[in-house]
């Protein structure tokens, strides 16, 4: 890491940390660095083709040495900027809402680093609406798998909600091992309690995985 950037890992690596604004300029000055650079530049590239917004990959995560991908469903509005209330900028776990802070909890009870890991979603831009329409998520899918060429050290994708396990039939990773789980939503949360406990079990089962490969 660069000795010009300080990250404040007590504060900024904290449940909806990317509330403060300090935070999150801490995280936009890290884009820079090597490991998660080409992924920033990815990212702008899905900007260009006028989809809707896209945020950007949290620096705090493992970039393109990742070996374990979270796709989760699309992106919430508090992954962006604009709207009614600004979000962070970031597909993070450090998000201001619900579900983004039971993934940082479930993260740590599954017992995995953050920098094993690097989140994304199939349908990468958020648009307005939560809905994920089927040419979405034709169209997300074959994003994520241009994501997937880009982490050579990957070894494991886990696929989270719904939505993200019917792209299973639009993705190419033959060559990867492949969990499914529920989302860990406020709306699972209310309606499929159990499903939503039993998210750190599941996603406990990659490190398994990653033990085994040389």
């Amino acid at each position: 890491m660069s000795d010009q950037i300080s990250v404040h890992h007590e504060i900024d690596d904290q449940p909806r940390s990317l509330r403060d604004a300090d935070v999150r300029q801490r995280r936009k000055a890290m884009l820079q660095l090597p490991h998660v650079a080409p992924l920033a530049a990815y990212a702008a590239e899905l900007r260009g083709r006028g989809e809707g917004e896209v945020p950007d990959f949290d620096p705090l995560d493992g970039g393109i040495n990742a070996q374990v991908l979270f796709l989760f469903e699309k992106p919430g509005p508090m992954t962006v900027e604009s709207g009614r209330r600004a979000g962070s900028g970031f597909i993070s776990r450090n998000n201001d809402d619900a579900t983004a802070e039971a993934t940082f909890n479930f993260m740590k009870q599954a017992g995995i680093s953050r920098k094993l890991t690097v989140i994304w979603n199939v349908v990468p831009w958020w648009n307005g609406t939560r809905k994920v329409t089927a040419r979405e998520l034709r169209k997300g899918a074959a994003c994520a798998n241009s994501l997937v060429e880009r982490l050579l050290s990957l070894s494991v994708v886990v696929l989270v909600g719904r939505k993200a396990a019917e792209a299973t039939r639009y993705l190419k990773i033959p060559s990867l091992a492949l969990i499914s789980s529920s989302h860990p939503s406020p709306l699972v949360r209310a309606r499929y309690r159990s499903r939503w406990e039993a998210i750190p079990s599941q996603w406990a089962k990659v490190m398994p995985i990653i033990r085994r490969i040389p």
